[in-house]
């Protein structure tokens, strides 16, 4: 398939061994969340928000910030500490342009780029749905090379309200042509699997410390993954 040759860059050896489950029958399009799920950028967007914040006498909490992981920069700031009477304007673009001038550092999380390359390969409709602002959504798929590999890339500017909302993934669904039952989606954060589960799409799977693992369905819960042979062992 035209495109799915570009993918072979980032399914380096050791990916070959991890956890890639398998397409279901009947799916017939993949949802991937952006951030800390396609891209691994969290760490990224964390001393870039930073950054932004220590002009105005705001020391960033480590611990905090990987709570709320998932939430748009404006709801970040909306419920950061002390936030609310801070210039959110100035900080987002401060944070956005310390973002957007690292971006040649930009790397793939290779288990789930595996993933894209198996559900294109099988001829499966691929879609973003990120929180994220397209005005580093975009610049981010260029520089990994997987723009092309999408047929929609659903930004915060495309909705009325982010995740855990279901919007995102609701217009991921509409503009794929594609009903949420037959989707998989994938997002690393719990308000990004709440968003999943609320737009109606029941196979979800998350990312935890670089591996594709079962999305919690109810507390203490889990959904039994399908895991290629080549695949099993690693944990």
């Amino acid at each position: 398939m035209k495109g799915v040759a570009r993918l072979s860059h980032w399914l380096d050896p050791p990916c070959a061994r991890c956890c890639v489950p398998a397409i279901p029958d009947g799916l017939e399009a993949l949802i991937l969340d952006f951030d800390g799920t396609l891209a691994d950028t969290t760490p990224r967007h964390e001393r870039a928000l930073r950054a932004a914040l220590q002009p105005h006498g705001h020391n960033l909490d480590h611990n905090w910030y990987r709570r709320h992981v998932g939430l748009s920069i404006h709801d970040l700031l909306a419920a950061l500490p002390g936030g609310r009477s801070l210039p959110h304007d100035q900080i987002v673009r401060a944070s956005r342009a310390h973002l957007l001038a690292s971006m040649h550092d930009i790397t793939a999380i290779a288990c789930v780029v595996a993933l894209l390359y198996t559900a294109r390969q099988a001829g499966v409709r691929c879609a973003v749905a990120s929180t994220a602002s397209r005005v580093l959504v975009h610049p981010g798929l260029d520089a990994l090379g997987l723009r092309h590999e999408f047929a929609a890339v659903i930004t915060r500017e495309d909705v009325t309200h982010g995740k855990p909302a279901p919007d995102l993934y609701l217009t991921a669904t509409r503009h794929l042509g594609v009903p949420p039952g037959r989707c998989l989606a994938v997002d690393d954060a719990p308000d990004g699997v709440a968003s999943a589960r609320a737009a109606g799409i029941q196979h979800v799977i998350t990312v935890a410390e670089g591996h594709l693992v079962p999305a919690r369905t109810t507390a203490g819960q889990r959904q039994t993954p399908r895991c290629t042979d080549s695949a099993r062992g690693r944990q």
